[in-house]
């Protein structure tokens, strides 16, 4: 790890009181401030802070350690680095995370794209459908689709991303068709396992509706409840990206035209925005042109049907 970051996370530590407040003065995530004081105990062969309830305090280590930290960091700000297009050049391995339904939506041209454009750079895409540690597990950028992310996580904006409610036509043959947000009670409504189980979010007619749904299964990857959609099992809110083909070809039908489902925000996150690497910034710019290069993510769900 970069040993004058370690001295300036490990400095704010001493000169805050607590790694949380390090984090904040920072604007870095509260494990990426762990992982560097851990690197810099390493690297000293010893214990720096002595850990209460209250407050951290310096052991003796701590203390001949802060004193070398405080004198690299004023020798590094006298030396003067001009500006130079090789350091700015995107290069290296980004390690990144989305889901299944996003990695082939989105991803798969994004990052070829983005790869054309910036042959020294490299991509391990890892597909995962749940949120992952980014320090341990040495991501740099993890895509999340939600409306509720934790308040430390360090996240950029890149799109929005539109749901539409559908079933099968064989499905609604022989249940009937849901006219009203409430109809969906009487539906077997197939859910996703980590957000909106058993509430739904619309908005009709200028006001917010949360529909009670229920069925009899749920997962926690939304290609597996959309091919049992197709399928016939039930009723499913799925994402626009996903559903829209298949409602053009007729294998489902967009229900509800006049309730709009609560869009979800489609975020980019990373351990800091100190020193971002030249390939991780160019990757979020690149991602942020792109969705804003495909306005069908947003397309109103009734309009889905053609």
């Amino acid at each position: 790890m970069d040993r004058i970051t370690s001295a300036q996370v490990f400095v704010a530590i001493a000169e805050r009181g607590s790694m949380i407040a390090a984090a904040d003065a920072l604007d870095m995530s509260r494990a990426m401030v762990t992982r560097y004081l851990a690197q810099m105990e390493d690297w000293a062969g010893a214990r720096l802070l002595h850990r209460s309830t209250r407050r951290l305090s310096l052991t003796d280590a701590g203390e001949r350690t802060l004193a070398r930290c405080r004198a690299m960091l004023e020798l590094a700000d006298a030396i003067e680095v001009g500006p130079s297009d090789e350091a700015d050049t995107p290069r290296g391995l980004l390690r990144i995370t989305c889901s299944q339904s996003l990695a082939q939506a989105a991803l798969a041209g994004a990052v070829s794209d983005y790869l054309r454009r910036y042959p020294h750079t490299s991509i391990d895409l890892q597909v995962n459908n749940r949120a992952v540690n980014l320090v341990e597990q040495r991501i740099d950028l993890a895509l999340r689709i939600t409306n509720a992310l934790e308040p430390n996580l360090i996240a950029r904006q890149l799109g929005n991303c539109a749901s539409v409610v559908c079933a099968a036509p064989a499905y609604l043959a022989a249940r009937g068709t849901p006219l009203r947000a409430a109809d969906l009670a009487g539906h077997n409504c197939l859910t996703y396992s980590y957000f909106g189980k058993s509430l739904w979010q619309f908005s009709h007619a200028g006001e917010s509706l949360s529909v009670p749904v229920s069925g009899n299964l749920s997962a926690n990857e939304d290609l597996v409840l959309l091919a049992a959609t197709v399928e016939g099992a039930g009723v499913s809110l799925q994402p626009l990206y996903s559903a829209a083909p298949l409602i053009a070809g007729g294998r489902l039908v967009a229900l509800l035209p006049d309730h709009l489902p609560q869009q979800m925000g489609i975020y980019g996150i990373y351990t800091s925005r100190q020193h971002l690497p030249p390939a991780l910034r160019a990757m979020l710019d690149h991602l942020l042109a792109w969705f804003a290069g495909h306005p069908s993510w947003l397309a109103h769900s009734g309009g889905a049907g053609g």
